[in-house]
């Protein structure tokens, strides 16, 4: 059975936007993209959706999130000054006072938040892994869950790989097309040298996707350069020291083999010319999340210099605990205007437009999951990931020009239709995977439990 879709505009991202356009489904995969009378001549029995005034283009790729999460947001905003104490109390809150269930609604119901915004995938950091992925398996989501793996102390680097190595083994069996399985050495600072290389190794030899915070926060550029700052200062009162390279995260990551192995690199806040060029000659991709970025004042990401050099740049909302929303239109809007606040320009002196925020959360979040082969643009045989914004409301009239109505004037609230691999997951106001109501009770439940145990 063939759909056809029709909106005024069609953006295909990795070609010219078309007017009166139309996108062909056949099963799982997109069977055709053009101006609506060809798309129509060669489908001449397909069933025809009628969008309107709407933009129809790839699905939003998430490079980089925490489902798992969702239950917190604005619960650690009293936290949000001092980096180390946000990350104590969300260990602390995931690990105590969640149950595996608590874990799943939370996922579920940020799920739920990303099919509603447009989003057909997600790279998705787990400490649980098991409850994400169900999760991302009910809602019909695409995705990576990136199982994360701790040891900062290199005397027990050999136990916690066994540890990482068991739980990739146990997950394995959830895996489905759609959802897949990678490993999360969690950053440079939580994880002991030898026990990066290990997991780096084991990646490799298992074909896992791998993915990592690196370069994040000043505190981690003083344990890694300096062997000092209030990481340093933890380890010693738990009896070890972290064995510093005393030298750049990204710079670290090359020596060890990370990005060899063609890693996703969440935040590269902090990075220089070298580790640009490190990044794009390894072919390492960047989750860029600007918005958590200047929230927890981590600063902000060289975005421009990262696009003009050529690596692998896409978008990520990062946990709601730390950004409030998942929605990467928002997202997309803050990157650029954070960039042009900046006085940031590529080749020719040219600030960043709206073309290229449309690209950065769908073609550039696939390129740096290594997901090219599947999703990330409006092309033939690809899968069918694909969202539709509407273009009239009142914020958005009059649209002169789509790709600036969109990343100007909209926003995920603006999203009309969500299809994941040719399954329409979102449409008419609502999610058609799951039971939202259900899940909003639940989800409102574990909130009051984590909140009266604050």
């Amino acid at each position: 059975m063939t759909k056809i879709y029709c909106a005024r505009w069609v953006l295909p991202i990795t070609d010219g936007p078309i007017r009166d356009g139309a996108v062909a489904v056949e099963g799982t995969r997109i069977a055709g993209v053009g101006p609506r009378a060809e798309v129509s001549e060669r489908f001449p029995s397909a069933e025809v959706e009628e969008l309107g005034e709407a933009a129809l283009l790839p699905g939003f790729v998430n490079c980089h999130t925490h489902l798992e999460l969702t239950a917190m947001r604005g619960f650690l905003e009293p936290e949000e000054g001092d980096f180390f104490a946000w990350l104590r109390k969300v260990t602390a809150s995931r690990n105590e006072r969640m149950s595996s269930e608590d874990l799943y609604v939370s996922a579920a119901w940020g799920a739920v938040e990303a099919a509603r915004a447009g989003v057909t995938c997600v790279g998705d950091a787990s400490d649980s892994g098991a409850p994400v992925m169900r999760a991302l398996r009910d809602a019909g989501l695409r995705g990576v869950v990136y199982q994360e793996a701790f040891g900062p102390d290199a005397t027990v680097a050999a136990g916690q790989f066994d540890k990482a190595r068991e739980k990739i083994e146990r997950l394995r069996s959830g895996e489905t097309p759609l959802v897949t399985l990678g490993l999360s050495p969690h950053s440079p600072y939580t994880v002991a040298p030898a026990l990066l290389e290990m997991l780096t190794r084991f990646a490799v030899d298992e074909r896992l996707p791998l993915m990592m915070h690196a370069a994040e926060s000043e505190a981690e550029q003083a344990l890694l350069t300096e062997g000092g700052g209030i990481f340093a200062a933890a380890y010693a009162l738990r009896g070890f020291a972290f064995d510093a390279p005393h030298t750049t995260p990204v710079r670290h990551l090359a020596s060890v083999g990370v990005l060899d192995a063609r890693p996703l690199l969440a935040h590269c806040v902090r990075v220089d010319g070298e580790d640009i060029r490190l990044l794009k000659e390894h072919g390492a991709g960047v989750a860029h999340c600007p918005k958590s970025n200047a929230k927890l004042g981590h600063g902000r990401a060289p975005l421009a210099a990262m696009l003009e050099a050529g690596a692998l740049v896409g978008l990520g909302s990062d946990s709601v605990a730390s950004n409030n929303v998942c929605d990467l239109l928002e997202e997309s809007r803050f990157a650029l205007l954070a960039s042009r606040a900046a006085g940031e320009t590529v080749a020719g002196g040219r600030a960043l437009d709206a073309n290229d925020a449309l690209r950065l959360l769908t073609h550039g979040g696939a390129s740096a999951m290594n997901m090219r082969h599947a999703t990330g643009s409006l092309e033939e045989g690809l899968e069918a990931d694909l969202v539709a914004v509407r273009l009239d409301a009142a914020h958005q009239t009059p649209a002169y020009d789509p790709a600036a109505a969109l990343v100007f004037s909209s926003s995920g609230r603006d999203v009309l239709l969500t299809v994941v691999a040719g399954r329409e997951v979102f449409r008419d106001g609502r999610v058609t995977t799951l039971d939202e109501e259900d899940l909003r009770a639940r989800l409102l439940d574990a909130a009051r439990r984590l909140a009266g145990a604050a």
